[in-house]
């Protein structure tokens, strides 16, 4: 059986659909991405493996989901560090970002050197809504994440992957895939190029709005908030 996915007009459509039909706030929605890839991280990379997490955010809602993801990850035990260069003056992504300074949270400017001193990283730059080219100062950050050997979790899709036709054929992201991927709500067609650990996350969705789009619900066990799937969508 072939895993049922999202394109990216869908995913587009079905966001929206949450936020009105479905009654969710973005802030809502926000918290329920990041805790799930929170989760994900604690179950790939328990605290024994090391502390210390490199959260790369992009400017968008992927960059948000991660911003969240830290904020659960500091109170789990564990210690991140924040590369944030793009940040909005949009209210939200504002507070997210004094919730990390509160935990006192250390935000960094340069990605290279505080990738020397890490034992996991958070990809959470770009997702689904992605295309084109990537802009300063990503691409050296997606190079970084292509060669280093510290294990990377993508938040919803590898940054600079297309969403239907995954990682671009040459150039920045070309050799980039991560070990884990956390995919939100529903995977994106570009899980049929991805070799690593395949989460999904979204413990939230109606049945009958998954219905509407046509993607299966996994099977969440007690207060788990991801599912561990293989290549056919099979719970492992």
């Amino acid at each position: 059986m072939a895993l049922k996915t999202l394109g990216a007009k869908a995913a587009a459509a079905l966001d929206r659909e949450l936020m009105s039909t479905g009654a969710f706030s973005i802030d809502q929605l926000m918290e329920l991405a990041g805790l799930s890839v929170s989760q994900a991280v604690y179950r790939v990379h328990p605290i024994s493996k090391g502390l210390r997490v490199l959260v790369a955010v992009g400017p968008g809602n992927n960059g948000g989901d991660g911003l969240v993801a830290a904020r659960h990850l500091r109170h789990y035990g564990y210690q991140p560090t924040i590369y944030y260069p793009k940040r909005p003056k949009n209210d939200l992504y504002q507070r997210l970002t004094k919730q990390l300074e509160d935990l006192d949270i250390p935000f960094v400017d340069d990605f290279p050197a505080a990738l020397q001193s890490t034992d996991h990283i958070i990809d959470a730059i770009f997702g689904f809504s992605f295309s084109g080219e990537v802009r300063e100062p990503f691409p050296a950050v997606i190079r970084a994440m292509e060669e280093t050997r510290v294990p990377v979790t993508s938040v919803d899709a590898p940054s600079s992957w297309n969403i239907e036709e995954g990682p671009p054929r040459s150039g920045v992201g070309s050799s980039f895939n991560p070990d884990v991927l956390v995919s939100l709500t529903a995977p994106k067609p570009l899980v049929k190029f991805f070799k690593g650990r395949h989460f999904i996350g979204g413990r939230f969705v109606a049945p009958a709005i998954a219905k509407k789009y046509d993607f299966d619900l996994p099977e969440y066990e007690g207060l788990d908030q991801i599912v561990e799937v293989g290549p056919s969508g099979q719970k492992l």
